[in-house]
């Protein structure tokens, strides 16, 4: 019979749990060798005040360091997936992005060192998100309406990725870098990446390359549509170039990073794109089953399966000065240009051709203490032209314009940590369509404290009111998305949606047992929502709409120190999203289910190991037309060795994931049913770092 567990039971199990660690980081055992383990606490850098991560009112994951090595994965979401409370959308092997919380496209804002990542993954889970975590050196994750300094609409959470791509430092011994080579047996992955940083005197330079070539991924046993989801490669290749200027007392430089990928759109259908709309209903003529679309070999070379050419191009301008003038500690600027065009292409033509140009911009002052408070003080700015054109030109062409000013205040008093938070938006979209320009404004506030109530125990609280203003996509979006099988239909006259969250953290940070826990309530009034009106053989008429909804989970882990090499610590997550009572559907779709699990680890010398082993419920509590989603176990693997050679330190790893082959769906996903979950995988991958 297969296990089942209740969400009150879930949130009781991991009450004690820690969802505010850095992906179950491994602690430091005491010089003695004795039962005492320290976690060293990591300065967030998308914190705008760059605290330390024991330090936040709200839960904040940290992947760096080996644990990153072992835990990338080609997408970003696929690589955070495994952190409690965060989930991925899945579509197919190509595109992926984060879902924290049960929230997922403009709700996640994804950013590089702080700056906004300018491409089209919000506007539809098909699009790729256009930055490489291979080339990663850290992932940092805020939970909630937490970092208002990048936005009040980041009412989901912010993903931070950290690169290398501009230096900040000359290296010590003139030269540094690495290379990595990877491969894996499910997707018969080959992957390649390198970096290197060179300096001397006041400048330095930074160069670094990836390349992958990934095939048709082979799924769990037993799928009736058989071993390998057709359109479901991925390949990548990603250069970039940086130039810095770097004195006493701060930096400025500039670099530029082209990104190509082609990937397929696995479950992409033509048999309904005759369907079009009678009022609030579909209607759809009779088809031809013999079809030759649909008798094919689906191999991308000979034209069967539509794909994606996705090419971006960005200049990024990253600065810090230290003191630039009385009263003030510190000047950081970011600014960002991206020219990114992404094409569907069906056999030999282009079926749609997606166009963005958009820019983004932001500079802080952080002043020094006045009567006991620190904070900063900031201006953010983003432009962005975007346009689509061909068969699935759902959207019309718009440019949004928006500008917001923040100011994030800290102050201590003994075992206290005080933090508010005050951001006010504007925004202004011009269509070019019959539809009227629409102009937004909202306002944010967010507050919290941290008490450090007993030697390494903290309890925190944050209280937030965020408002999101729509996305042209919500306002303005008309017309058939194949990839999605859906039928979009805007509303101009969407408002902002506004959050209303608390958040409750309780965390222990040294000792033979770590732990923390999370629960949060966020009451969204006017959320905005994909409203499904009618369906017909899985294509669905949806409408923007608004309706309060109201989100309510608990996230956590605990690790206990078992003796000076293994170690044990249960995770889990659970988060129910719902539309307010009032007629309709009362569940929102495509809603993570719940998750738990336990983690063996062990570190011995120059190795390191684990084995995971997780279930994941049945996801029952669905939207109107859509359909739940089986539970499963998943159990995961992975070993590595540093060592060095020569003195130049090497890392090799090996990780086996659904070492069982389950056929599993990700509830997430648009197109479980066409794109189940990868099967059983061998990755094997060195790092050499000189």
């Amino acid at each position: 019979m297969t296990p089942r567990f209740r969400p009150i039971g879930l949130a009781l199990t991991i009450a004690f749990a820690h969802p505010a660690l850095a992906a179950d980081p491994q602690p430091n055992p005491a010089p003695d060798g004795g039962g005492t383990v320290q976690l060293a606490p990591v300065t967030v850098s998308a914190s705008a005040l760059a605290v330390g991560s024991d330090q936040m009112s709200t839960p904040v994951s940290v992947l760096e360091g080996e644990e990153l090595v072992r835990r990338r994965a080609a997408t970003l979401g696929e690589t955070l997936a495994a952190e409690p409370g965060i989930g991925a959308t899945h579509f197919g092997a190509g595109a992926s992005r984060p879902v924290i919380r049960g929230m997922d496209g403009a709700r996640v804002k994804v950013l590089a060192d702080g700056a906004e990542i300018m491409d089209a993954s919000t506007i539809s889970p098909d699009h790729a998100v256009a930055l490489e975590p291979l080339l990663s050196e850290r992932i940092e994750v805020l939970r909630g309406p937490s970092a208002l300094a990048y936005g009040g609409g980041a009412i989901g959470g912010v993903v931070n990725v950290l690169d290398n791509r501009i230096p900040t430092a000359i290296p010590e011994r003139g030269v540094e870098g690495s290379v990595e080579l990877r491969g894996s047996t499910a997707a018969r992955e080959a992957a390649g990446a390198f970096q290197i940083t060179a300096g001397a005197g006041s400048f330095a330079f930074h160069a670094e390359g990836l390349k992958r070539d990934a095939r048709d991924y082979r799924v769990g046993d037993g799928w009736d549509e058989g071993s390998r989801v057709d359109g479901s490669y991925n390949q990548t290749e990603t250069g970039s170039l940086g130039l810095s200027w770097i004195g006493e007392r701060g930096y400025l430089g500039v670099a530029w990073t082209r990104q190509r990928n082609e990937y397929g759109l696995p479950g992409h259908s033509h048999e309904l794109e005759d369907c079009h709309t009678h009022g609030d209903h579909l209607h759809c003529e009779g088809h031809d089953d013999d079809d030759d679309d649909h008798d094919h070999d689906h191999d991308h070379e000979h034209g069967g399966v539509p794909y994606v050419d996705l090419k971006s191009d960005r200049w990024d301008l990253r600065g810090e000065y230290r003191e630039p003038f009385a009263g003030f500690a510190r000047l950081r600027l970011r600014a960002s240009h991206t020219d990114y065009r992404h094409d569907e292409i069906e056999g030999d033509e282009v079926a749609t051709r997606f166009r963005s140009k958009a820019s983004d911009g932001r500079i802080e002052l952080e002043h020094l203490p006045l009567a006991g408070w620190r904070g900063v003080i900031g201006l953010q700015g983003t432009r962005r032209d975007f346009s689509a054109l061909g068969e699935e030109a759902y959207v019309p062409q718009t440019l949004t314009r928006r500008h917001g000013l923040f100011l994030v205040e800290e102050y201590r008093l003994g075992d206290w940590r005080f933090e508010a938070g005050l951001r006010h938006e504007r925004q202004r979209i011009d269509v070019d369509s019959a539809a009227r320009d629409r102009s937004h404004h909202g306002n944010s506030v967010s507050v919290g404290a941290v008490w450090n109530f007993a030697p390494q125990y903290a309890a925190a609280l944050s209280l937030s009111r965020a408002q999101r203003l729509p996305t042209a996509e919500e306002l303005y979006a008309d017309g058939l998305h194949m990839a999605t099988r859906t039928l979009e239909r805007g509303n101009p006259d969407l408002d902002a949606e506004t959050s209303r969250n608390i958040d409750l953290s309780l965390k222990k940070l040294a000792g033979a047992t770590t732990f923390g826990v999370s629960v949060f309530h966020n009451r969204v009034a006017d959320f905005i929502y994909a409203h499904t009106l009618d369906e017909h053989e899985g294509l669905q008429l949806i409408e923007y709409a608004q309706r309060d909804a109201v989100f309510t989970g608990v996230e956590g882990q605990v690790r206990q120190r078992l003796n000076p090499v293994f170690g044990l610590t249960l995770f889990g997550d659970y988060v129910r999203a719902r539309l307010d009572a009032g007629g309709g559907d009362r569940d929102l779709p495509r809603i993570p289910a719940r998750r738990a699990g336990l983690r063996l680890d062990a570190h011995w010398q120059g190795w390191e190991g684990e084995v995971e082993v997780y279930r994941v419920g049945r996801q029952r509590r669905v939207a109107e037309f859509e359909s739940s989603t089986p539970g499963y176990n998943m159990v995961n693997v992975g070993v590595s060795y540093a060592g060095r050679l020569d003195s130049v330190p090497w890392l090799f790893y090996l990780k086996a994931s659904n070492l069982t082959d389950k056929l599993a769906y990700n509830h997430t996903s648009f197109i479980k049913d066409a794109a189940p979950l990868m099967g059983r995988s061998l990755t094997a991958g060195v790092k050499v770092t000189f």
